[in-house]
C-alpha cells in the first residue's frame, strides 16, 4: 500500500515541473519590447517626478554651496562714511561739514 505513492510522485513530477517553469515566466523582461511601466500616462509621470527631484536636489545644493561661501563674508560697509559719521558723533567737525563731506563722498 506504501509502494503506490512512492509511485506516484515521480510521474507527478514528471507533469508538474513543466507547469511550474511556465507558471514563472515573466515574458515581458525578457523580451526586447519596453518595459509595462512605460505603458501608458505613468511615463509621462514618472519622468517629470525624476526631472522634478533631480531639479530640487541641484538648486539645494547649490544654494547651500552659495551660504556657506557667504559666510565668512562680512558686510561692506562703506569706511569713509562710517569714519566720518564718527568724527560727527565725537564732535570733530560740525553738522555743516559733515554734510558737505557726506555729499562728496555720496556723489
Amino acid at each position: 500500500m506504501l509502494g503506490l505513492p512512492l509511485a506516484i510522485f515521480p510521474n507527478l513530477a514528471a507533469w508538474l515541473v513543466p507547469g511550474l517553469a511556465l507558471a514563472q515566466e515573466r515574458s515581458y523582461e525578457w523580451g526586447w519590447g519596453m518595459h509595462p511601466m512605460w505603458w501608458g500616462a505613468w511615463s509621462f509621470g514618472m519622468m517629470f517626478m525624476m526631472v522634478l527631484f533631480w531639479g530640487l536636489v541641484i538648486v539645494g545644493v547649490v544654494l547651500v554651496i552659495r551660504w556657506l561661501l557667504g559666510q565668512g563674508k562680512e558686510t561692506r560697509t562703506d569706511s569713509a562714511l562710517e569714519i566720518l559719521r564718527q568724527r560727527y558723533a565725537r564732535g570733530e567737525i560740525n553738522k555743516e561739514e559733515f554734510e558737505a563731506k557726506k555729499k562728496d563722498l555720496v556723489s
